[in-house]
Order: C-alpha cells, then structure tokens, then sequence
C-alpha cells in the first residue's frame, strides 16, 4: 500500500503564495507520476499539475497558466506545488495522487486513472 499525505494549505491574500507538499510512504514507492487535483465545494474535481518521476516532465491544467510549479525531491519521496499569484478562485482542498501504472497524457489529467490519494489539504485565498 501507498500512503500519501499533503501538507502546507492555508489561507492566504489574493495575491500571496503557497507551498504544497506530498509525502509518500509505505511499501517501495515506484509510481510512474503523482499528480495535483483540486476540489471546490460543489464542484468536480479539477486537475491541477502532474510530474513524471522519471524524466520530470510536467503537466499543468490550462488555468494554472504560469503561477504554479511542479517540483519533485525524488530521494525523500516528495513532490511539490508552489503556487504564486493566487487568486480567490483557487480557493479548493487540495489533493495529491498516484497511479499504480504508466499514464499516458491524457490519462495524467483525468482522476479516474489514479489509485493512491491524500487526504487533502485546504487552501483559502481570499479577496
């Protein structure tokens, strides 16, 4: 089993930034990816940014448009979203994830294709 825990929400000024951290632990961690995905109160689940641990490459939803990183600590088993330039609508509980195998592109954005998820963590922004 993979067990995956986000830390570093909170509330924040429009504007302001935050850093999102997952740690994942339990048996060896061999994920193809892990992947950020947001969810706002009466909404779907939205996907936020992915990074492949081999090679680094990275994806991100078309409204992130330059404000977020995707970063990965590969050794300590820990990815990493640095979010700038928030705004009130990224207001959500955020959600880190892995698969238990290979993702192609488009599978990488869509939240069915992943088995392993963290509790979330919120984060506010207000106006």
């Amino acid at each position: 089993q993979v067990q995956l825990a986000e830390s570093g929400g909170g509330l924040v000024q429009a504007g302001g930034s935050l850093r999102l951290s997952c740690a994942a632990s339990g048996r060896k961690f061999s994920s193809y990816v892990m992947g950020w995905f947001r969810q706002a109160p009466g909404k779907e689940r939205e996907f936020v940014a992915a990074m492949r641990w081999t090679g680094g490459r990275q994806y991100y939803g078309d409204f992130v448009k330059g404000r977020f990183t995707i970063s990965a600590d590969n050794p300590k088993n820990t990815m990493y979203l640095q979010m700038n330039s928030l705004k009130p609508e990224d207001t959500a509980v955020y959600h880190c994830a892995a698969p238990n195998s290979w993702l192609t592109t488009a599978q990488i954005m869509d939240p069915k294709f992943y088995t392993y998820w963290g509790q979330g963590t919120q984060v506010t922004v207000s106006s």
